[in-house]
């Protein structure tokens, strides 16, 4: 018997979960090298420069930067380009859904910032209270992927939403908290090229070819404004045209393939069909699912590399690991539950189907895996590598911790639940 199809976004989470393990096997690797005899090597690759010239102009950065500067501004991209589409017709379109998932993502947010900071306060690490704020959505549906059927789906698409609100959020704390400095010369070329982009949005730009370049002049803008260029992809998104596919542009040709003739006219049909089914995606379709694998196999898997190789030293955990493991282990599951709780309980939104409030502690819990966004905020906050190491080595911990905890607490809640209903029949 031939397998039905998965929906779009059953494949979404089929992938998703395969980019959580590769992340997970990059980041063990990046590990045990930052913490073998060959130490030295990591540090040497993480800190080799890199250079590109265009005439007179050079831009030289060391590998770590061309990840975390440029390599992440794709992934930032891609990050706007699911915003995008959540808000106008996924998700986030509907007016109870987006809510429930903005109130929790507003709970999640607040208050591990706020734990972290009233453990830090004063002291030099209080800058990093922006690290346990974000959940990396790549790990946390695949640890939900792992749970099979027994995790309704409507936990999968809100863990979904939370995070992409979480996305977003991390990407307006780090455009107004973690910019040190702006060039306002840079900046308006910045605009301006932005503007271009947005135009060409607006009049329905369709080739690819037209976003990459003022997407590459941007960047560079961006760049040298003293903004961080990973803003670049998320401004960028939004000046993507998106619109829902009309039917009626091509149920004819649809029907004309379906008559009957030759094998050769039956085929060359089909194909102007395929061609036309192409033309009719929108290019913001396009562009993410382009993206898609390039920043699964990676964008990802290579930020892990250069970013998880965290050397362990005797005073490599300190109060700023336990500000990021308290915000993330403790903040997250009751901001991100408590959110949902009040929207709930004001009337303004509602569980998902299938969905207790068990299952939303699992959710909340499982939203304490920040790696991807954390990671990426630690390099940010701290300039102070013994700083860095401290939020990394927390990171690290409270999201492994996060990540068992999670599933154990949905593996049994579930258990819980089908055993009740079974008795009750």
């Amino acid at each position: 018997m031939a397998s039905q199809p998965q929906s779009p976004f059953a494949r979404f989470v089929h992938s998703e979960s395969f980019a959580g393990l590769l992340l997970v096997v990059t980041a063990i690797i990046a590990f045990l090298w930052a913490n073998s005899p060959w130490r030295e090597t990591y540090t040497t690759m993480q800190h080799t420069y890199l250079g590109l010239s265009l005439g007179t102009s050079e831009l030289k950065l060391s590998i770590e930067h061309w990840v975390n500067d440029g390599l992440m501004a794709v992934f930032f991209l891609l990050v706007g380009l699911e915003i995008k589409r959540e808000l106008l017709i996924g998700e986030l379109a509907s007016r109870r859904r987006a809510t429930l998932a903005v109130a929790a993502a507003a709970g999640g947010m607040v208050l591990p910032g706020a734990l972290y900071y009233l453990l830090n306060a004063g002291g030099p690490g209080a800058s990093g209270w922006g690290v346990p704020m974000a959940t990396d959505i790549a790990f946390a549906l695949g640890v939900l992927a792992l749970l099979g059927s027994r995790i309704p789906l409507g936990l999968k698409v809100f863990l979904t939403a939370l995070a992409i609100v979480d996305d977003l959020g991390a990407v307006l704390v780090i455009a107004l908290f973690y910019t040190e400095s702006v060039n306002l010369t840079f900046l308006a070329l910045a605009a301006l090229t932005w503007g271009a982009a947005l135009l060409a949005g607006l009049r329905g730009a369709f080739s690819m070819k037209v976003y990459a370049v003022l997407g590459a002049v941007l960047w560079y803008f961006v760049l040298r404004s003293g903004l961080h260029a990973t803003i670049a992809g998320v401004l960028l998104a939004f000046t993507v045209p998106i619109r829902k596919p009309d039917p009626g542009q091509y149920l004819a040709s649809l029907a004309d393939a379906a008559r009957p003739g030759r094998g050769e006219v039956v085929g060359a049909r089909l194909r102007d069909l395929e061609d036309l089914l192409e033309r009719a995606q929108s290019p913001l379709h396009r562009m993410e699912h382009a993206l898609h694998p390039f920043v699964t196999f990676a964008v990802l898997p290579v930020f892990a590399l250069v970013n998880a190789g965290v050397a362990v030293t005797a005073g490599g955990v300190g109060v700023v690991s336990f500000g990021v493991m308290l915000g993330l282990l403790l903040g997250k599951p009751l901001g991100v539950v408590g959110g949902a709780w009040l929207a709930v309980r004001a009337g303004v939104a509602s569980l998902p189907r299938r969905v207790t409030w068990a299952h939303m502690v699992g959710a909340g819990i499982l939203s304490g895996i920040g790696f991807t966004m954390s990671l990426f905020v630690s390099n940010l906050a701290f300039d102070d590598a013994d700083l860095l190491t401290q939020a990394k080595l927390g990171v690290l911990m409270a999201s492994v911790l996060a990540a068992l905890l999670g599933a154990g607490w949905l593996v049994l809640t579930s258990r819980k639940n089908s055993s009740d209903s079974d008795s009750a029949l």
